[in-house]
């Protein structure tokens, strides 16, 4: 017969791996040793998401151009029904409303596009994941990233927009970077959060678009949130406004329209707009690493 295991077997081995420096396969590592595994995957995380943006069209004959055509379109169809047919420019000129709706659509849509890859990136790429040993953060702040390189893009249209319609350069437009940088990070803390709840339950990726969809229209992307309010509660307004997406529309609008003035801006809104940066950034992280052991099993 052979000898029972004694109770102190499971003390012994766990004494000799922490002595050997042996740990669990998978395990989370500590948040400041994930962070410097995350910085020495910066290469991947940059080549990853070049080769998805150069990958996204790559079966379309007009191939890239769809990264500037694709919000454009939209932008044309929301002037048509908005603009047009509803008259939801009330309180501005012409020239105003055109850039501040391209605007709204391109900065919204950088939002929205991290936030649906966000959903995808532990689902959609199991394969990788169960493969390859990498922090799995390296693969929602990889999508975020494509999202921005891929509004870089859309920016020099929206620069010739603008211009068409009357805003030259001026040094309003410096503030587009600090601008950029804080909806990257609140983009970012979105698609890590997005990322952990997606991996556990696929079903959100149906979902998303619908949340989204409801996001763009509370957030003013079509219409001024001041105009088209005006006669309800102020409270309404003021919460529209100080929400994230809008925020970060109203901020770029007032960089690049000479029109759109400070008085089109909520009280404190590089405050409001630091904090939801560092908020999500900070929060999503920390929401992401917990489950860090468990993405991709089961």
């Amino acid at each position: 017969m052979s000898a029972r295991p004694s109770p102190d077997d499971g003390v012994n081995l766990a004494a000799l791996a922490t002595k050997y420096g042996l740990a669990v396969s998978g395990a989370r590592p500590g948040l400041a040793e994930y962070v410097r595994q995350l910085w020495g995957r910066r290469h991947f995380i940059l080549a990853f998401s070049q080769a998805k943006l150069t990958a996204q069209y790559s079966q379309a004959k007009l191939g890239q151009l769809w990264q500037v055509a694709t919000p454009l379109l939209n932008a044309a169809v929301y002037y048509l029904i908005f603009g047009l047919i509803l008259n939801a420019s009330r309180g501005m000129s012409h020239d105003v409303y055109i850039p501040f709706l391209v605007t709204g659509v391109f900065v919204f849509t950088f939002t929205q596009s991290s936030v649906m890859a966000g959903v995808r990136a532990i689902s959609g790429n199991l394969g990788l994941v169960r493969a390859l040993h990498f922090p799995r953060a390296s693969l929602p702040i990889s999508f975020a990233l494509q999202q921005l390189q891929q509004l870089l893009f859309s920016m020099l249209v929206l620069f010739i927009v603008t211009t068409g319609f009357g805003s030259y350069p001026g040094l309003s437009w410096l503030l587009i970077v600090p601008i950029l940088v804080l909806q990257f990070l609140f983009n970012t803390g979105l698609a890590l959060i997005m990322a952990r709840m997606g991996a556990k339950t696929p079903d959100l990726a149906q979902l998303m678009p619908f949340v989204v969809r409801t996001w763009m229209y509370a957030s003013g992307v079509m219409f001024s949130i001041e105009h088209m309010l005006e006669g309800k509660p102020g409270w309404i307004a003021h919460v529209l406004q100080i929400n994230p997406a809008a925020v970060f529309m109203d901020l770029m609008r007032f960089a690049l329209i000479d029109d759109y003035g400070s008085e089109n801006l909520p009280p404190h809104v590089w405050g409001i707009a630091g904090f939801w940066a560092v908020a999500l950034f900070l929060g999503g992280f920390v929401f992401f690493w917990k489950a860090e052991e468990r993405y991709g099993r089961g």
